[in-house]
């Protein structure tokens, strides 16, 4: 028996040795406030990191997917870093391993090692964490050690000192808004561009407005399209401007905005060197506690993002109605075919790069409700809730991104028009009645428009067939240029010249035209002259 128990025992306990030797050769111990844990070995991260991953696995979305707000928050590590050692609070040898460390993640290394879901309880504290470990470890190795080897370079100590959560993570995320701003407003600005080709393209075709889904007055199909360009760049501009909103920020408040456990120079210094680091002219708070608690620019940021996505979604709806069809729709364009409609329907051919675009505006409105609730939800000096506020942002930022280009690319620049099908609407509907009123008037021309519905004859024929106007007059009213825009035709000032060729009026006197040439640096090109006897015989 006791033979046998002292073989069993000794197997026993070789198999805890080698399973010990195994461990060690695959992870490291650490401990914390809480315990102690096994890390894996060729992990940059550290213990903290890893009880983070296990406590929220919510979205599946780690922040090594948001590469904009690792490089904001290892730029912020920097320049505390670099004001630190400038300070003498840290020495040469440890703050040029978290310099060299820094630059590192900033150049898109080590960023599979950040592995925390971005949305977590403790108002960001993983993710700062997350942040520590990676850049410790790795100054570890640089200054010869091994990872883990935290009485040489520690996260918390070191790399972390005059911090706090508190005041680099909302500074990181300010900076990644800037960051992740201008990809947007290059997106936005491809978008417009072939827009306004296709604006230039389709001047001269004819087509039929429309309000309230019933017909109005014609316009040309490139009107329209200018007009999704211009409103797009009134959203541009706006989040131009954006970056000044977030150029102030709370770095060097610490914990609530005090500046506890700071050199009374550092906030000062870090600035300098922040400014230095981002080449963004980040400037500090005014106040800084107030900075620490407030998610106000967050909040204006997100209403620009749900604009945007609020007018590409209408966009959207447009090109929608407007490629419907092909035989039951309005068929006015065609969109470039980008995938089989049907699985059961053969030929049936879908808008779903504009139906894309749409789920995209209706996900970032749904993300600008979240943030809205995040920032109402902040408490005395913090707002604990600012990870999903940083999450839904950066997610609609991107998603914006993505959805202009892919509008761009896989359907604006293949749109093409249907010429014939536009200008035979335009010759059939009753709204063009409207250009008539003023020369038959408004009481004889409603006349016109219920006939036309009841009959389903055109209003021009009535109009010849009653003699109302003679047939040249009639042709000079439905140039297309004349039904599109502002005409002397219709104004007190005539002028004598003519231009037989040409297809409009724009302004009512040369002088007007010589002052609008004048205005737009000669670029007037289209303005077109008749007749007095033209016009007094229309009018």
């Amino acid at each position: 028996m006791n033979s046998e128990a002292f073989t069993v025992n000794t197997v026993e306990e070789k198999k805890t040795a080698d399973h010990d030797d195994n461990m060690s050769l695959l992870f490291r111990e650490e401990h914390d406030l809480i315990g102690d844990e096994l890390v894996p070995i060729d992990a940059y991260y550290g213990i903290q990191t890893l009880r983070a991953m296990r406590n929220f696995d919510i979205t599946g979305v780690p922040i090594s997917h948001f590469p904009q707000l690792i490089r904001a928050l290892a730029m912020v590590k920097k320049a505390a870093g670099l004001a630190n050692m400038e300070l003498g609070h840290l020495s040469k040898r440890k703050g040029n391993a978290i310099v060299a460390a820094c630059d590192e993640v900033i150049e898109g290394k080590l960023h599979d090692q950040f592995l925390v879901d971005l949305i977590q309880g403790g108002a960001g504290t993983s993710t700062n964490m997350n942040m520590n470990e990676v850049i410790a470890n790795r100054g570890l190795e640089i200054m010869g050690y091994k990872k883990g080897e935290y009485h040489h370079l520690h996260p918390n100590n070191d790399v972390n000192m005059s911090q706090s959560t508190n005041d680099v993570y909302p500074t990181a995320a300010r900076l990644a808004m800037v960051f992740s701003d201008d990809p947007l407003i290059e997106a936005v600005a491809r978008l417009r561009e072939a827009l306004d080709k296709k604006a230039e393209e389709f001047d001269h075709v004819l087509k039929l407005g429309r309000t309230q889904l019933q017909d109005a007055v014609p316009m040309t199909l490139g009107q329209e399209f200018h007009g999704w360009s211009v409103t797009l760049g009134k959203d541009m501009k706006s989040m131009q401007e954006v970056a000044h909103e977030f150029s102030a920020v709370n770095l060097g408040g610490t914990a609530i905005g005090t500046g506890l456990n700071t050199d009374p120079k550092y906030i000062y210094l870090v600035m300098k060197k922040l400014q230095q680091v981002t080449g963004v002219n980040v400037v500090s708070s005014s106040d800084l506690i107030e900075a620490t608690s407030d998610m106000g620019d967050f909040i204006t940021f997100s209403g620009l993002l749900r604009r945007l996505a609020v007018k590409l979604s209408k966009i959207a709806n447009d090109l929608r109605l407007l490629s419907s069809g092909p035989r039951g729709g309005f068929n006015d364009i065609n969109l470039p075919a980008m995938q089989p409609g049907s699985s059961i329907m053969p030929g049936k051919v879908n808008p779903v790069i504009p139906e894309a675009v749409n789920q995209t505006a209706f996900q970032v409105i749904g993300n600008d409700l979240a943030i809205t609730m995040a920032a109402e939800a902040g408490q005395l000096q913090l707002n604990a809730m600012e990870p999903v506020i940083i999450y839904n942002l950066l997610s609609s930022l991107r998603m914006l991104t993505n959805a202009c280009d892919m509008f761009t690319e896989r359907c604006i620049k293949g749109i093409t028009a249907n010429v014939d099908k536009c200008e035979k609407m335009v010759r059939d509907s009753i709204g063009i009645v409207t250009a008539f009123s003023p020369f038959i008037g408004y009481e004889k021309s409603s006349q016109l428009a219920k006939q036309a519905l009841q009959t389903g004859r055109s209003v021009v024929d009535m109009i010849k067939e009653d003699k109302l106007l003679d047939e040249e007059k009639i042709e000079i009213i439905m140039r297309p240029a004349n039904l599109t825009g502002p005409s002397s035709l219709f104004s007190e000032s005539q002028l004598k010249t003519v231009d037989k060729t040409g297809t409009h009026l724009r302004q009512s006197s040369l002088a007007d035209f010589r002052a609008l040439e004048k205005e737009t640096k000669g670029a007037a090109t289209h303005v077109r002259y008749y007749s007095l006897a033209d016009l007094s015989a229309i009018q």
